[in-house]
């Protein structure tokens, strides 16, 4: 029987916070979900991939105890004795938890649980302090409540859609895909971008308002000085007016005068309106300043609450909402109870059977790895994320997890690069393993359902968390039996202080039986359209970021996601065809700077330095530059965005500052740029600048640059690569700096390939990976693979459409042909049918000239 004979189990997809339902087979195909509310049947590229992703590399398949293989009773003993020996050491202070959107609620929920109520520690924190917080805070100060006032129709129904920090082309693909059908449905439809990029985003905008780096409160401020102007009046209104009007927007945001007016004239003109903001909004050290700016101006006009109208944060992970509704975070208690509130922390604690539940807020993200590497830890447990890679100061982050006196972690992976610094390592499940809930951005609870069997030792989050309470003498408040235990008493707590108020109340669903758990179809909790009836505007005044570029460090650096990449690529990283368009880390600059500065990069901040390739945006403006947040050591060692970025947080929300660093750019005179094909993977040292990508059929691609002289680096690469058994052919040109070199294994198949030159790049790769799938290597192959170029076929051309693998060349011979709209060059050749992501490359190929690449 093949995997598409097997009925599709209805699911939801691990990535970003659109939640998007899926059908998926044990093998065969992943197809959207046509049933469910979020997408409709639609997919992005990375959902469309999660068949490739069911079988991961380097997968933590047994617990490991200080490097050694363990059973699961003798690691959680280990667990517990370590946590056991820092309460007593250093009490509730010393010992915390980090934890992850990637989890399900009901893992979350066991993690909370543990921490405040068996620990007796706030010290729990989750990455998506990272992502989120700020929007928490605005909401919680706006209205009292952590809850989002709309949903994802009435981006449909808006006649005005502002997105503010948001590259939604690229990071929730499906709902720029929603937008757009809304609009082509809709032509009076009008989008407005607000971003220091002119990203694929702003491609499909009437207005693009590419105000400095960290200037949106300013430009909001503008914004409700202007409907003030307009007549515009609410309760509470005077303050956040007053503070407004003391704020130059023009000098601030850099902005023409006449393009704010523009944007004012046209918000004040719009009934329903909805303003989505994400990342620029959030991270930044004014992220909640910056969402109560934008909250206000709904406020003052009443467009919330309303069909197409309302400010909508929009969540970078799959279940950052689920951790926000059970409190697994410092700051929180559990069900939107709070700390302050003598009476909640009295019915959580009755609950929970915990005398000791914390009284007060813990540590958050960046204080618990900065008490960390002080000492003042000793005890730390990280699961399903990745904060050697992913939090600010990482260097920083990664030299505290090294001297910890007890670091345990979760994850489907050993080989990342917080993973293999940890003394005890936990097999989790993986997404196709796990069973539970997760909430998205527009407050919708979905089922994530197993569908695989899990391999090895892997086990729930939850299973390895009630194992360690039970060690604890707490094992009958963690004797579950199963997920749908779990969600029963999330659910009934929620419930517990009616008085309070509280719109997340789901204790309806505390007597859900088992099959109504397993069969339970997406619901939204609160009403569909939330106005708040306690709204308040909150003041916001001017802050700059907390660091400012100087004549040392003159470049701002923008940290992001690219299209087909998802965190630490953990997941996505693996996959082929998602590493396609971008293979390897590049900072994009203005290009009269990319110009001044070269091939490679030198980027110096904070005291640390990263090598990476160059490319030209002209949709950045001069002395800011943008480089992706995902490479870590598996596949980018040179080329980490996040050690060169500042700690500093919001005083309100202890979001971090992610998306505005000062740096240094300058040329690195790199003597020799190499390409190499493999079956095997480079060692970290093979060159000062390295980046690895999987290709088809098991091989690595890699490209590196150095400054050695090129027959050293040449002969290095060889010393790397060779092995008993292979047999090498070489062409060399010294003088011209050229080299290259073919590897093949005793039945004459290629086994690694090198072509090294003074020039940067070196050819394309796609070929190479059909020339090392074809067996022994014929005497014409030969010849092509020492010449460094197809024998047959067009020249390389790079992925513009990664969910139907279209090049760049491809799409311009569809235009070439006739092709006038996305639409034509979709029917020629497929580009843009899939996930719509690179519909906007698309656009962009139509408008231009076509040129040689």
């Amino acid at each position: 029987m093949d995997g598409t004979s097997f009925p599709a189990t209805r699911t939801t997809c691990p990535y970003c916070g659109v939640g998007c339902g899926v059908l998926a087979r044990p093998s065969g195909p992943i197809a959207g979900d046509p049933a469910h509310p979020a997408n409709q049947g639609r997919l992005c590229s990375k959902g469309a991939a999660l068949g490739e992703t069911l079988d991961l590399p380097d997968r933590q398949l047994f617990p490991e105890v200080d490097g050694k293989r363990a059973s699961w009773d003798a690691a959680l003993d280990a667990v517990a004795e370590g946590f056991r020996t820092a309460l007593a050491e250093r009490g509730p202070e010393g010992v915390a938890l980090y934890v992850s959107g990637q989890l399900l609620t009901e893992d979350y929920y066991a993690a909370n649980k543990f921490a405040k109520g068996v620990l007796g520690t706030a010290n729990i924190d989750s990455n998506s302090r990272l992502c989120m917080a700020s929007a928490v805070a605005a909401h919680t100060r706006a209205w009292g409540e952590d809850v989002v006032p709309g949903c994802y129709e009435d981006i449909e129904l808006a006649d005005l859609v502002v997105l503010v920090g948001s590259n939604l082309a690229w990071c929730h693909p499906v709902l720029h895909q929603r937008l757009l059908a809304a609009r082509a449905a809709r032509p009076e439809m009008q989008i407005v971008v607000i971003d220091p990029r002119r990203t694929a985003t702003a491609e499909g905008a009437e207005l693009h308002l590419p105000l400095r780096p960290g200037s949106d409160v300013a430009l909001f401020a503008a914004l409700l000085t202007h409907l003030a102007d307009q007549g515009h009046d609410a309760p509470d209104a005077a303050e956040a007016v007053s503070e407004a009007r003391r704020i130059d927007a023009p000098a601030l945001t850099g902005l023409d005068p006449a393009l704010i007016a523009r944007f004012c004239t046209m918000f004040a003109a719009t009934e329903r309106v909805v303003t989505l903001f994400s990342m620029g909004v959030n991270q930044s050290v004014a992220g909640a300043d910056k969402a109560n700016a934008i909250i206000n101006c709904h406020l003052l006009t009443g467009r919330i609450g309303k069909p197409g109208a309302a400010p909508f944060s929009l969540t970078g992970q799959p279940n950052a909402m689920g951790g926000r509704e059970v409190g697994a975070l410092a700051t929180m208690l559990a069900g939107h109870l709070r700390f302050s509130e003598p009476a909640e922390h009295a019915a959580v604690a009755a609950a929970w059977g915990a005398p000791a539940l914390p009284r007060k807020p813990g540590m958050i993200a960046t204080e618990i790895f900065a008490a960390l590497g002080q000492g003042r830890i000793g005890a730390l447990w990280t699961m399903a994320t990745n904060p050697a890679v992913s939090l600010p100061g990482s260097a920083g982050v990664r030299a505290a997890m090294e001297r910890a006196p007890l670091l345990v972690a979760s994850d489907v992976t050993r080989a990342s690069d917080s993973m293999v610094r940890a003394r005890i390592r936990l097999p989790a499940l993986s997404w196709g393993e796990k069973s539970g809930t997760v909430t998205n951005s527009e407050r919708v609870i979905s089922r994530q359902r197993g569908f695989l069997t899990p391999p090895g030792e892997a086990r729930p989050d939850w299973w390895a968390i009630a194992g360690v309470a039970a060690r604890f003498g707490r094992a009958d408040a963690f004797g579950w039996t199963g997920p749908a235990d779990i969600f029963r008493e999330h659910a009934a707590l929620t419930g517990l202080v009616p008085e309070a108020g509280r719109i997340f109340d789901i204790s309806s669903l505390a007597d859900l039986s088992d099959a109504a758990y397993d069969a339970l179809a997406p619901l939204r909790w609160g009403p569909r359209r939330y106005a708040p009836a306690r709204a308040r505007l909150v003041p916001t005044p001017w802050r700059p970021p907390a660091n400012m570029a100087d004549a040392v460090h003159p470049v701002t650096l923008l940290t992001g996601r690219l299209r087909d990449q998802w965190h630490t690529m953990t997941r996505t990283g693996p996959v082929p065809r998602l590493m396609a368009q971008h293979p390897a880390p590049k900072l994009a600059l203005h290009p009269e700077e990319a110009a001044a500065i070269g091939a490679v990069a030198q980027i110096e901040g904070q005291g640390e330095t990263a090598l990476v390739g160059v490319t030209a945006d002209p949709g950045l403006p001069h002395g800011v530059g943008f480089l992706p947040m995902h490479w870590s050591d598996v596949y980018a060692p040179s080329g980490r965005s996040n050690p060169l970025v500042p700690v500093a947080v919001d005083p309100v929300s202890g979001q971090p500052e992610l998306k505005h660093a000062p740096v240094r750019v300058s040329p690195w005179p790199a003597r020799w740029f190499a390409a190499v094909v493999a079956r095997v993977r480079l060692p970290d040292g093979a060159a000062p600048l390295l980046s690895r990508a999987p290709l088809p059929g098991g091989l690595w691609r890699h490209d590196l640059a150095g400054q050695s002289d090129p027959a050293e680096g040449f002969a290095a690469l060889r010393r790397a690569l060779d092995a008993p058994g292979l047999v090498w052919r070489l062409l060399a040109a010294p003088e011209a700096g050229l080299f290259r070199g073919v590897a093949f294994d005793a039945a004459g198949a290629p086994a690694a390939w090198i072509a090294l030159a003074r020039e940067a790049p070196g050819p394309g790769f796609d070929w190479l990976a059909a020339a090392f799938a074809g067996g022994p290597a014929d005497a014409a192959l030969r010849r092509a693979l020492l010449a460094g170029q197809a024998a047959l076929g067009p020249p390389p051309s790079p992925t513009i459409c990664a969910c139907h693998g279209v090049s760049r060349a491809a799409i311009e011979a569809a235009i070439t042909a006739g092709a006038e709209t996305v639409a034509a060059v979709g029917g020629a050749c497929a580009a843009g049918t899939g996930c719509g992501a690179c519909r906007p490359e698309i656009a962009g190929l139509l408008a231009a000239p076509l040129v040689a690449i």
